[in-house]
């Protein structure tokens, strides 16, 4: 909207969605989305979840919508290989796996798969980032984060947590423009 001239760089985008009023500005070549935080609580695995992703969990919790499974090494996260057949059998939307980056780069690495609702994995997701900003703000003590979702195309995208709200930020690139006639 901004690139194609619909708002100004200043002017800030508004969207009405299920979860409520959800706001965009960009901030020095960066979009930032202002999201409710979806905090996980602490649980037991359900049948198949460790099996299917093929990993040993050191935490497991849920939100309202998905499973969050920390792993020992960011390694773990980028080189694990889900069974998406068994994965799809878990009643969940989706499921976060998660690691503290080892690099220095950035602060947590994570994957995000859905395929009980038809994506096998997601590559850049904002959703599983309203969960992973306030879990590792309990773990590292800190409230702005740089993070990658390390899919096949993977994403940057800083995290920032704010009270009871998650900004996110990412880069955008236009992939498709299209025309609706009336």
């Amino acid at each position: 909207m901004w690139e194609k001239g619909f708002l100004k760089n200043d002017q800030e985008a508004r969207f009405s969605t299920k979860s409520g009023l959800l706001t965009a500005i960009m901030n020095n070549g960066w979009i930032e989305l202002n999201f409710p935080a979806l905090p996980e609580e602490k649980t037991e695995p359900p049948a198949g979840l460790l099996e299917s992703l093929g990993v040993e969990a050191t935490y497991v919790g849920k939100n309202i919508f998905d499973y969050l499974i920390e792993v020992e090494s960011e390694e773990t996260v980028r080189t694990m290989k889900p069974d998406f057949v068994k994965l799809s059998k878990v009643p969940a939307r989706g499921v976060i796996v998660t690691a503290r980056s080892r690099t220095g780069e950035y602060d947590f690495v994570s994957r995000f798969f859905a395929p009980e609702i038809g994506i096998w994995e997601d590559p850049v997701t904002g959703s599983s980032h309203c969960c992973l900003g306030p879990y590792w703000q309990k773990r590292l003590n800190k409230d702005e984060f740089i993070a990658y979702q390390a899919s096949e195309r993977g994403g940057v995208q800083k995290v920032k947590v704010a009270g009871e709200r998650v900004l996110i930020s990412g880069k955008a690139v236009m992939v498709l423009e299209g025309e609706l006639l009336i």
